[in-house]
């Protein structure tokens, strides 16, 4: 069946996935309106009356103008290469070749094309980790200066790179964080990706650009009314004439990494999703969503289904463990029966219930968890083992040497005291358990194995590593 045939075909019953807009239930008004006209008509160039991101004139630039003023950023532009081309045209931005930035290790793997791109060498901070669900926490305060203590010991930083939330809809102190990069000298990025609706009701946290983030990156599919692949990258730090020199920065970066055709539909998507999410009608939206939300929440804990704690209510996240269930187990499980969450991991199950959450959600997904329990449901899972992961890491290989050099495939059991050739991400979102350049300790080694067993399908035999 080819791709036509696919989009073609009825949604399942109950999806809870990404984009957020949940197969059209949630588009910002505006832009459905543009979605009624005649196909293609919005198919256009960068006429001089429309411009693009990097023109000082036309109606994108306008659209920057007042969204930035909109949203309290110095400087706004739209993105058609989502999250992940504003991630690296923001870091290459931030950090000259040769310069070190600190990355989580929960980063997306897109920060990793842009160090490779940019020639930068990333130092990578271990997090917290939860053995129960086996996910990685946001760091505390406390953790991340005693991991810039040890990161400026070794050597200037240009930038810190952070994540909230995460796609799991976790979120830590942020201003706390933002505080112990700035007092250090540091500009942060932020990585708000799923957050672009946060601090937009009194039940969510506050934005990341509200908490004094420097650089902030969202995608306005995975928390807001848009279109895959749009997204804005806002500038919130910098004032003054190193405001003017960060933004000539960023515009450089922005020009060799995004296409010189972009999607005048992707930025529409940009402009209404954003407008939206601020409007009056997109407010209250956005309040039924979050009403609906934390009514299944109470609705599954009465019914003893166990769920992660999330800062984000639209995130719902099964801890399948405790079911005695893997949450990839689960998600095949469910998706046979038309219920299709958005990720699957060893321990958990992450449903997306988007701006406008399905109708019959609330009884529908209850009942079907409640059936995945009495079918598969047993003794709870054991602990996870936390990676045996150093509290910073720098490759021992640069990245770019290590990604492009000869490289073998090796069995897994045999890559103890090899160089990884290229990241391991067993599922999307494309969180690395390992990047290139990384010399694999016994420990490591081991642990990869384990993780093989918990991953059926994911994790290959082998592994791909700098050939000797």
């Amino acid at each position: 069946m080819g791709l036509l045939d696919h989009l073609r075909q009825a949604a399942p019953a109950l999806p809870l996935h990404l984009p957020a807009h949940g197969r059209g239930r949630g588009l910002a008004p505006g832009l459905r309106a543009l979605l009624r006209r005649p196909p293609a008509s919005w198919d256009l160039p960068e006429l001089p009356e429309i411009g693009g991101p990097l023109e000082p004139d036309g109606a994108v630039a306008d659209s920057q103008t007042a969204m930035a003023t909109l949203l309290g950023a110095r400087r706004c532009w739209f993105g058609v290469n989502g999250a992940s081309g504003l991630l690296q045209a923001a870091l290459l931005g931030l950090a000259q070749p040769g310069e070190r930035v600190l990355l989580p290790r929960n980063l997306h793997r897109s920060l990793l094309h842009g160090c490779l791109l940019g020639q930068l060498r990333p130092v990578l901070f271990n997090l917290p980790f939860d053995d129960a669900t086996g996910l990685w926490l946001p760091p505390t305060p406390e953790h991340l200066a005693r991991v810039l203590e040890a990161a400026l010991a070794e050597g200037p930083l240009a930038a810190v790179v952070l994540v909230s939330p995460s796609y799991q809809g976790l979120v830590g102190d942020l201003r706390g964080l933002i505080a112990a990069a700035h007092g250090r000298g540091l500009p942060v990025l932020l990585d708000e990706a799923h957050g672009a609706h946060l601090g937009l009701d009194p039940r969510l946290p506050p934005s990341g650009l509200h908490c004094g983030a420097d650089l902030v990156v969202q995608s306005l599919q995975k928390a807001a009314g848009g279109l895959a692949q749009s997204a804005v990258l806002l500038q919130g730090g910098f004032g003054g004439a190193e405001g003017s020199e960060r933004a000539e920065r960023l515009e450089r970066a922005l020009l060799w990494l995004q296409t010189s055709s972009p999607s005048g539909l992707l930025l529409a998507s940009s402009e209404a999703a954003l407008g939206h999410l601020r409007s009056a009608a997109g407010r209250r939206q956005l309040a039924r969503g979050l009403d609906r939300a934390l009514q299944l929440r109470q609705r599954l804990q009465s019914q003893g289904l166990a769920l992660v704690r999330q800062q984000d209510p639209l995130r719902v996240t099964l801890h399948t463990a405790a079911l005695g269930i893997s949450g990839l187990v689960a998600d095949g499980w469910l998706m046979e029966r038309g219920v299709i969450a958005e990720l699957p991991e060893p321990g958990c199950l992450t449903f997306c219930l988007g701006m406008c959450p399905p109708r019959g959600l609330l009884s529908r997904l209850p009942r079907q968890l409640r059936a995945l329990r009495a079918a598969l449901g047993s003794e709870p899972l054991d602990p996870f083992s936390a990676p045996p992961l150093p509290l910073l890491a720098e490759p021992e290989l640069p990245l770019g040497v290590a990604w492009r050099a000869a490289a073998e495939a090796v069995p897994l059991e045999q890559v103890a005291g090899r160089i990884a050739a290229e990241p391991l991400c067993p599922y999307p979102p494309g969180i690395p358990l390992l990047i290139p350049g990384e010399r694999i300790d016994g420990p490591r080694a081991a642990w990869l194995q384990r993780q093989r067993g918990l991953w059926p399908g994911q994790i290959a035999d082998t592994v791909r590593v700098v050939a000797e």
